[in-house]
């Protein structure tokens, strides 16, 4: 089968959240099929690090964009109703590339990852498409607007309606749409429109992120994440405001590790803090994970499911995350991990994990086989496969098909 697979981020290395699904599927899909992976690329170093994907696929089209042009199409579409991200993640190379190969050659499917690229091929007829939202973006941005301060608030007000209303058109422009979640396939459900749907849940690679050999600390947590990113951010800042000085109080040797590349300046400031390490970009964040009591993850913004507390699990680290981020995670407070809500909650779980070293090794290991059972990327893939088939048959043995365009 000839795949055409669009995505919003070149999917290599697959170092972040926005890369890591897409990913997989390549990989999985390219052991079977003939696929043709379309993205944006926005810099050499992404290209030229990009260039390791050509082994999981047969051809690569990308487009590059420059992020002055892409913050002018943004701005371009403020006025109108289409979402002001779907400018960002326009290129008109990438969308003459993809209209290219669409009119010399015949694929037997169309995969999109990110409603964002669909406007690509949101047009194209008779050929079998799929849309695989991941992250319902609308209701992230929903969230964004109760942390902001007003008058942004607005903005991302807007953004989420124009967002929603773009989710609920694209929708019907496809055979199929898929999320990562049970509660982001809700979401899309509840739009009502009529078009079969579906989800898959996010993997974990458990051989890659394993226990390791050297002892943990019980005196170091950690939190893993690109601090260039504002969830995480604002969960740090809070975390380091309002729990941190509580759990210290009552274990003052505690000390908290942020990880992750590309720190703000507020973010940095917080390594300037007792206890607090902040590390920016790291090679390989398993040995700050493997050295840890466990992971903390209070994200009060947090859509689909956070990868840092599968990595985290699937090392044997407990997790003690909030709500919302566990929300996305096929596993069980109490049993697989920790969930908390208040300053108070949090400190109580993290004490709770770093004062006891036989209940760490409990939820230590039962993270770990939550993983292995439900969050492995071949069961995952399975469901993928499972959703292909079905897509590609309701659309063969419909009584009457579109036809392509020429």
């Amino acid at each position: 089968m000839k795949v055409l697979y669009v995505c919003h981020r070149f999917p290599f290395p697959p170092r972040r959240g926005g890369k890591i699904r897409p990913f997989n599927m390549i990989r999985h899909l390219s052991q079977r099929h003939e696929l043709t992976v379309a993205s944006i690329v926005r810099s050499e170093l992404e290209a030229s690090e990009g260039a390791g994907l050509a082994r999981h696929c047969a051809r690569i089209e990308a487009g590059r964009v420059e992020a002055p042009i892409q913050l002018l199409r943004m701005l371009a579409r403020l006025p109108t109703l289409t979402p002001s991200s779907m400018g960002f993640f326009y290129s008109s190379e990438l969308a003459a590339r993809i209209g290219a190969l669409l009119s010399r050659e015949r694929f037997d499917l169309i995969f999109v990852h990110c409603s964002s690229v669909a406007q690509y091929v949101a047009n194209v007829q008779g050929i079998p498409k799929i849309l695989d939202f991941g992250d319902m973006d609308s209701q992230k941005w929903l969230e964004y607007a109760r942390y902001k301060p007003f008058p942004l608030s607005l903005g991302y007000r807007l953004e989420a309606a124009k967002l929603a209303r773009a989710e609920r058109q694209l929708a019907r422009r496809f055979d199929m749409c898929t999320a990562t979640t049970r509660a982001e396939w809700q979401t899309l459900e509840g739009y009502g429109t009529g078009v079969a749907s579906d989800w898959f849940p996010n993997g974990v690679d458990s051989d890659y992120f394993s226990p390791g050999d050297v002892a943990y600390d019980s005196d170091t947590i950690a939190f893993v994440g690109r601090m260039d990113y504002y969830p995480n951010q604002e969960c740090m800042i809070e975390f380091c405001a309002s729990t941190l000085p509580k759990v210290q109080a009552n274990r003052p040797g505690l000390k908290l590790l942020i990880v992750g590349a590309d720190p703000t300046a507020a973010v940095q400031q917080l390594g300037k803090l007792p206890g607090v390490t902040v590390t920016g970009s790291v090679p390989d964040v398993r040995p700050y994970l493997r050295r840890s009591a466990l992971l903390v993850a209070p994200l009060n913004i947090a859509r689909g499911t956070q990868n840092k507390i599968l990595e985290a699990m699937a090392s044997g680290v407990p997790v003690v995350a909030s709500r919302q981020a566990a929300g996305g995670v096929d596993a069980r407070n109490q049993e697989h991990l920790l969930v908390a809500s208040t300053p108070e909650e949090y400190s109580a779980a993290i004490l709770r994990i770093v004062g006891d070293p036989g209940e760490r090794a409990r939820l230590s290991r039962a993270g770990r086989d939550r993983m292995l059972s439900n969050h492995a990327w071949d069961k995952s893939m399975q469901r993928l496969d499972g959703i292909i088939e079905r897509c590609r048959s309701s659309f063969h043995e419909a009584p009457t098909r579109r036809v392509a365009p020429a």
